[in-house]
């Protein structure tokens, strides 16, 4: 199964320097929609293999996708699924929800979430370690969810910064310490194969077209990838 982990666009909480969590009625602004609806274009050397689209049940992330969504229903024959998944919501940041960034910024639990986020849990909200478990027990459960494939299903997946990059952490092997050295910038694209044996990620934090993922046998090979021909 390959997945392409799909940040959503620059919303109204991104531009206004509030952390907005869990809050509702936080949508996409006017260049977060433009993003939005440049997002099938990106997509376009792969939008005939994807299998099925899953999101966040946040607002933010179904705006992103739903041009998406138009796009590919307007396909003769194509029946792709909109699935919205819990695991994939935004990090429950507790009694930081609707702050400004510029006061967490003191905030003694600030220095621990840039430098020890295993450790880090929010007043009243969830701890990165758990946002890690859920998350990427999510994105690793989706073939076997939604009917297995071989290795050959293509999911989008569509969710929020933090979250994104404890998956990305998990299919790199690092230590969820660490995956605050990883970017995933809003509309951005990331790509994992989840193989037999281990994960191969192949693109991390594009906000470029993308190309279609090489096959599994190419990125496992002996000396390394071959190439995409």
């Amino acid at each position: 199964m390959t997945v392409i982990l799909v940040r959503h666009g620059r919303s109204t909480g991104n531009t206004s320097g509030v952390l907005s969590g869990r809050s509702p009625g936080v949508g996409l602004d006017e260049h977060g929609l433009a993003q939005a609806a440049e997002l099938t274009g990106r997509l376009a050397g792969v939008l005939d293999q994807l299998t099925a689209v899953v999101r966040s049940p946040m607002e933010r992330c179904a705006e992103t996708v739903a041009p998406l969504l138009t796009a590919l229903r307007e396909q003769p024959g194509r029946d792709v699924p909109e699935v919205v998944d819990e695991g994939l919501v935004e990090v429950d940041y507790g009694d930081w929800t609707g702050r400004k960034l510029a006061d967490l910024v003191r905030e003694p639990l600030w220095k621990v979430v840039q430098e020890q986020p295993s450790a880090a849990v929010f007043p009243g909200g969830e701890g990165l370690a758990d946002v890690s478990r859920r998350a990427s027990a999510t994105v690793r459960a989706l073939d076997r969810i939604h009917g297995g494939d071989d290795g050959r299903g293509l999911w989008l997946v569509c969710s929020h910064g933090d979250v994104l990059k404890s998956v990305l952490a998990d299919a790199l092997g690092m230590h969820l310490d660490a995956f605050q050295r990883i970017v995933v910038e809003p509309a951005s694209i990331s790509v994992v194969h989840y193989g037999s044996a281990r994960p191969y990620v192949h693109t991390v934090n594009s906000n470029g077209v993308l190309t279609p993922p090489p096959r599994p046998a190419q990125a496992a090979a002996v000396g390394g990838a071959t190439g995409t021909p």
